[in-house]
């Protein structure tokens, strides 16, 4: 959901637009522009996902800050989590000083301050959530800042955050959302203890998050066409067996929910105006299906269609929505 874009707005009134969007959403007390108001942009939206905020935040250099009085005075217990996307920043807390390059992480705790800037044009995702939901002891937290950006989870954490920016649009509220933002959870505390939780603690975190890892690492390779379950076990350091075990509990096949988001990822690819120059064949591949008829064949059993037929239904004007997986039957739209 859109929150605010100066650009909407006269010179005059962009800065106290922004300034109020970050005090009351972000929890922040100071706000300094590199840009004079007349070129100063920015551009914010923000998604209520259950019990966890996103936020999507670009535009011109700034620098934000929580002070301690302000964390004091609000009572906010929250994490903040910022995967740096464009530009060259920093992220300073407690003494730690982080450069912010593309595609790297930080984590603010919100009872300590912090302050977080870029320089430029530069865009960032953030996501918050109450403390309490890591269930860790808040010296872990806090221990783990400093080390975060040597732990390879991070790279896991950012993927998935990513992919929830790229459907937030679409997520529905309820069980959908407060099932997403379990996940995100779920691998912030892998992140934070995998760098600075006790061998115990570690041990702990790595069994109960170990799916929601292994699912992550899949969507981060999903279109690899050497995504076996064999490479999946050896990368979480399991077996394959354990690893099978593990799906089941969760409630899931493997080779089928791999299978899903490809074809889903396929779908997508073949409706896009942009790829609609590719070959078939080609957008398959792209999806780590070797077998061209395989893929096919697999697509009309899920979606009632074959891959050409979405295709052409889909540079169609209509007023129908997709087709219903399985069924390859019309749903009218609202």
């Amino acid at each position: 959901m859109l929150v605010l874009d100066t650009n909407d707005l006269p010179v005059g009134e962009r800065i106290a637009a922004y300034r109020a969007v970050a005090i009351g959403e972000g929890g922040v007390d100071a706000v300094e522009e590199e840009e004079p108001e007349a070129r100063i942009w920015r551009r914010i939206e923000l998604w209520e996902l259950g019990t966890l905020t996103l936020f999507s935040s670009q535009g011109t250099g700034m620098q934000i800050s929580r002070s301690l009085r302000q964390a004091r005075r609000d009572g906010m217990d929250t994490v903040a989590i910022n995967v740096h996307l464009q530009g060259n920043g920093g992220f300073a807390w407690n003494g730690h000083q982080q450069r912010m390059e593309p595609e790297s992480l930080s984590l603010a705790h919100m009872p300590s301050g912090y302050e977080y800037s870029w320089s430029g044009t530069g865009s960032t995702l953030a996501f918050m959530f109450d403390t309490e939901r890591l269930t860790l002891r808040t010296d872990t937290v806090r221990a783990s800042i400093p080390f975060l950006h040597h732990s390879p989870i991070g790279r896991l954490l950012a993927h998935h955050v990513r992919g929830l920016h790229g459907i937030a649009d679409q997520i529905g509220d309820g069980l959908e959302a407060e099932a997403l933002a379990n996940a995100t959870a779920e691998l912030t505390r892998a992140w934070i203890v995998s760098a600075a939780g006790s061998d115990r603690i570690r041990a702990q975190v790595a069994r109960e998050t170990l799916l929601t890892r292994v699912l992550a690492y899949v969507r981060a390779h999903l279109r690899e066409p050497d995504l076996t379950p064999q490479r999946i076990a050896w990368a979480h350091n399991t077996s394959v067996r354990t690893l099978y075990r593990l799906c089941e509990s969760g409630g899931l096949s493997l080779e089928k929910w791999i299978i899903r988001r490809r074809l889903e990822g396929a779908r997508n690819d073949l409706a896009a105006p942009a790829l609609q120059h590719r070959t078939i064949e080609s957008v398959a591949r792209s999806w780590g299906f070797t077998s061209a008829a395989y893929f096919s064949r697999r697509f009309r059993e899920t979606y009632g269609t074959t891959p050409s037929e979405w295709r052409r239904l889909s540079s169609t004007p209509t007023t129908l929505s997709p087709l219903s997986p399985a069924t390859g039957k019309s749903r009218p739209t609202a």
